[in-house]
């Protein structure tokens, strides 16, 4: 672990994401962007066999999402992220934590949502994890019809309603990132890009002064 914290402190010290946060944060966004055009694009097909294979290929990758939603969570509790000008003090830091913590929310909900939708159109079939692991469908078989309809209902409306969320947040984090690096001309944005040498910084360096980290103790164990 000492190992890890210290690899780690390399990029945190200049206010940047570990390449594993990174990789995080991009596949995870190409995962989002392609879940809300496929969720709309779905909603054009006949109903039939096309559109319920359409249905658990949405599903079994909005779980994948959520795996990688939790992997990344504990990521970063156990490395956490740098501190770099979105942590000024005021209105703007509070936004943009507030916008993280809903993004954790939708990548549970929505996932958890859909599984339920699925789980509640019988008789539910697994679905797979990465297209590898197995998922069994939500215990949903023993409930009345009219139970079923109505947990199918109530999912529904809790996936739409996280799906408007969701696809305001996306361009209103595109747009705050762009403000970051073309207005304010801070380190948030380049914190985020891959980085292609070990000494890349913003021309202007950061506008904010974070407190100094603390180099992880050599003979620390983990």
């Amino acid at each position: 672990m000492s190992r890890l914290q210290a690899w780690a402190h390399r990029y945190r010290k200049r206010g940047r994401y570990t390449p594993v946060g990174v990789a995080f944060h991009w596949i995870m966004a190409a995962v989002v962007i392609f879940q809300l055009g496929t969720g709309w694009w779905i909603q054009r097909y006949l109903v039939g066999g096309e559109k319920l294979a359409a249905y658990a290929l949405h599903s079994e990758i909005g779980l994948t999402l959520l795996a990688l939603g939790l992997l990344r969570l504990l990521w970063r509790l156990i490395v956490p992220g740098p501190i770099n000008d979105a942590d000024k003090p005021g209105f703007s830091s509070t936004v943009a934590h507030v916008t993280h913590g809903v993004f954790y929310a939708l990548f549970t909900l929505l996932p958890v949502s859909g599984w339920a939708m699925w789980s509640a159109i019988q008789p539910a079939q697994p679905l797979y994890l990465a297209g590898i692991i197995p998922i069994p469908a939500m215990p949903f078989h023993d409930l009345s019809r009219a139970w079923q309809f109505r947990v199918l209902d109530w999912a529904m409306d809790l996936h739409v309603g996280g799906v408007i969320v969701l696809a305001l947040l996306v361009p209103a984090h595109a747009l705050a990132a762009i403000k970051h690096h073309l207005v304010d001309r801070d380190d948030v944005f380049e914190g985020m890009l891959p980085e292609l040498t070990d000494h890349r910084h913003h021309p202007q360096g950061p506008q904010h002064t974070p407190p100094p980290l603390a180099d992880p103790q050599p003979g620390a164990r983990g």
